[in-house]
């Protein structure tokens, strides 16, 4: 279909750009767009490859309440079931802005803010039971 056309055409890289470039006045249309690709086996893939997870936090922390809940259901698609992408979103400090996102969010951002914190209190058990 055009969503894994447009993956194989290379869109992931061209919507991070946009989503960096605050100024730019894209970081809307960018994130729309992501976050329909993310609901995409291959759209996930790529975005998991593009290094989301730095702008996903920082638009999750600073980003337009729409932009947030975008940026949430992404980091929702990318971490799901994936354990270094929750690592590298607990270490880009997604478990602050999360929470206060599940506080003064949408209803949607709050839900996906609340699952995602779910889930990386998971691998904080899961890390200490590797520690010990």
């Amino acid at each position: 279909g055009n969503k894994a056309r447009a993956v194989k055409a290379g869109i992931v890289a061209a919507l991070i750009r946009f989503m960096k470039d605050a100024g730019g006045g894209m970081v809307d249309e960018a994130l729309a767009i992501m976050a329909i690709l993310a609901s995409h086996h291959e759209g996930r893939i790529a975005i998991t490859q593009a290094d989301p997870i730095p702008i996903l936090v920082e638009i999750i922390r600073t980003g337009s309440p729409r932009n947030r809940e975008n940026a949430a259901a992404v980091l929702w698609s990318v971490c799901t079931g994936d354990f270094l992408q929750l690592k590298l979103a607990k270490e880009h400090g997604a478990v602050e802005a999360l929470q206060g996102l599940s506080e003064n969010g949408t209803d949607r951002a709050k839900r996906k803010a609340g699952s995602i914190l779910e889930l990386l209190q998971r691998i904080e058990g899961e890390d200490s039971m590797q520690n010990s």
